[in-house]
Order: C-alpha cells, then sequence, then structure tokens
C-alpha cells in the first residue's frame, strides 16, 4: 500500500541556511519519520511535477530545553534535502 504523497512530505523548512541552499537546486523538507528516500522522490515529483535528482536525509536529534524548573527535550524530527534537476524550481519558496 503507497503512502499518500501528503502525508510523506510534512512541510517545507524555512531557515538561512535553507535559503543559500536553493541556489544550488536544493530544496529542504520535514518529512515523516517512517518515510524512506524513494517514497521522499515520488511524493515531491507527485506534488510539485519536478524532477528529484538526489534526496538525502537525517534524523534531528532533540536538545534539552528548559522553562523555569521544568526540564525537557525538543521533539525528534526526519529532515530530507532534495537535489531538484536542473532548471526545476518550486515557487513554494520564491514568494
Amino acid at each position: 500500500m503507497e503512502k499518500d504523497p501528503r502525508d510523506v512530505i510534512i512541510r517545507p523548512v524555512i531557515t538561512e541556511h535553507s535559503y543559500d541552499a536553493m541556489e544550488n537546486n536544493v530544496y529542504t523538507f520535514e518529512v515523516a519519520k517512517d518515510a524512506n528516500k524513494v517514497e521522499i522522490r515520488q511524493a515531491i515529483e507527485a506534488i510539485f511535477n519536478v524532477k528529484v535528482v538526489k534526496v538525502n536525509t537525517l534524523n534531528v536529534k532533540p536538545k534539552p530545553k528548559r522553562v523555569r524548573y521544568h526540564a525537557g527535550k525538543t521533539r525528534t524530527w526526519k529532515k530530507a534535502m532534495v537535489t531538484l534537476k536542473e532548471g526545476d524550481t518550486i515557487e513554494i519558496f520564491s514568494a
């Protein structure tokens, strides 16, 4: 059973580093923790109608945080850096 593309891709990651990478046709997304590279490639191609050349993934580890006397950690999540074919762009980032 194939996953829905909108369940695989959660949201784009908007940071200064991700904007710098867009000059090299690399776009960054938060993806489902159980998604693999093939599923991520298929989801990006289905949602944005572009050709994906390469997918790099990493699991973002939690950071320790504290609010007054309560110690805790931030959540863990999975990040995917997707390289697109030369000439393809994703318009959601261009605004």
